[in-house]
């Protein structure tokens, strides 16, 4: 990708984040303009971008805005921007929040004109200090200047920002459970529908979106639905913020065109795998809840929602995982599922029994003290929490032990054996 087609000019904090800085980068430039075109226009923008939800469900984000465009029946509308990135190996957003906030409150301003927004609120994860900080002193500066607030940017439309810092649960990063936290209650999924569109943080029609979502939606607007599209296959347009860590020479936060091949991603970004390219094992592409593929798909997959789908995985939330042959994947996937027992709300029993009994027969196959039988139980049991659940948690805890099944059966069997044999050896001393 060429830098004059970056949008996210100071994801790395060389430049000034505050107000001055973040003009000088292009932000706050004609929104006046954008907001006066008013909520066709820009919807039709953001559907002729071709933009997918940035938060891992991928939903059409024209679409999504467009819900919230009915008849008012009285009751205020809100926009609600998901900033409980949780997600393990996801640093995406919080780069955005830290080093260039006003992309955000000039994309929620944007995004509340798109649907009819009277305000937007900010849940933002109670561990992002700096992060809500930086954020808080954008909005200020944003209030100062006129930019939001009554008679926004000089458009005659109003529109407040507010944050809401979070206590860390992962399960407030879903939609409902976070509107459900925003209002003072305990971060509990609900049941849908009534859809947050219809009935969302305080009984009024809501739209919950990805922070990365919000925060490019000026620039489709200053640049064209079109230019954005230009980027990445069909049905997967745009630019991309993508996170690379574990197992790679310089773990990194990289914004690239979708579609573009996992193998190039490591190798020009993030400097390689630690001991070269034949040195791989497997790949998280998505962030911890999408199941791993290995080397032997790695080396043609491209990063798009629809090739990793073929893939039997998912693009998730863009943090790719590297494990090289170093790594004990058995032992790495059991971490993720102590992860995900211990974030459990309980709400729905097939995830809160079924998360323990995943963890303990991990726990198990870590050491080889297992049977082969069991590995075959285990995957029923996934599929007894798969789809089953209020929410995607149960989803999300059941897809990387899947992944370790489909792909890495023979290392798991060869772990019973390695143990049975130590265990023989043991008796007869």
């Amino acid at each position: 990708m060429k830098d004059e087609d970056r949008m996210f000019l100071n994801l790395f904090g060389r430049h000034d984040w505050r107000l001055k800085g973040s003009m000088a980068l292009g932000n706050w430039y004609k929104t006046k303009e954008i907001l006066l075109k008013g909520p066709e226009w820009i919807l039709k923008e953001i559907s002729a971008s071709g933009l997918r939800g940035r938060g891992g469900a991928g939903f059409p984000t024209g679409m999504k805005w467009g819900f919230m465009n009915k008849p008012s029946d009285g009751r205020p509308k809100y926009l609600v921007v998901n900033a409980d990135e949780g997600e393990p190996g996801t640093c995406k957003d919080r780069e955005i929040m830290r080093h260039d906030p006003h992309m955000l409150v000039e994309g929620c301003l944007v995004a509340g004109r798109a649907m009819g927004a009277r305000a937007a609120y900010i849940y933002i994860r109670g561990e992002f200090y700096n992060e809500a900080s930086n954020l808080q002193i954008a909005i200020n500066e944003a209030y100062k200047a006129g930019f939001i607030g009554n008679n926004a940017c000089g458009s005659g439309y109003d529109f407040d920002v507010y944050v809401h810092r979070g206590a860390g649960a992962y399960i407030c990063g879903e939609e409902t459970a976070l509107i459900e936290s925003l209002e003072g209650k305990q971060g509990k999924p609900r049941l849908k529908p009534p859809f947050p569109a219809d009935v969302g943080v305080f009984g009024c029609p809501t739209t919950v979106a990805n922070v990365e979502t919000v925060a490019v939606a000026p620039g489709i607007c200053r640049r064209g639905g079109e230019w954005f599209a230009s980027f990445g296959r069909e049905r997967n347009r745009g630019n991309k913020l993508f996170n690379i860590s574990g197992q790679v020479n310089n773990p990194t936060t990289v914004e690239e065109e979708m579609s573009i091949p996992l193998k190039e991603l490591i190798e020009r970004h993030a400097g390689g795998v630690i001991g070269g390219w034949d040195n791989l094992l497997c790949v998280i592409p998505g962030g911890s809840s999408t199941p791993i593929i290995p080397r032997s798909v790695c080396d043609d997959v491209l990063m798009d929602f629809d090739a990793l789908i073929q893939a039997q995985t998912g693009l998730g939330t863009a943090a790719i995982i590297v494990m090289n042959k170093q790594s004990d994947v058995i032992r790495c996937i059991a971490r993720l599922i102590d992860f995900y027992k211990h974030e459990s709300c309980g709400q729905c029993t097939p995830c809160r029994e079924g998360c323990g009994w995943m963890k303990k027969v991990m726990d198990r196959f870590v050491t080889g003290d297992a049977e082969e039988r069991e590995i075959d139980m285990l995957y029923e049991l996934t599929k007894q929490i798969e789809g089953h659940t209020i929410c995607a948690l149960g989803d999300g805890a059941a897809w990387p032990v899947q992944g370790l099944i489909r792909h890495f059966r023979p290392v798991i069997v060869e772990r019973m054996k390695q143990f049975e044999q130590s265990q023989a050896r043991t008796a007869k001393m």
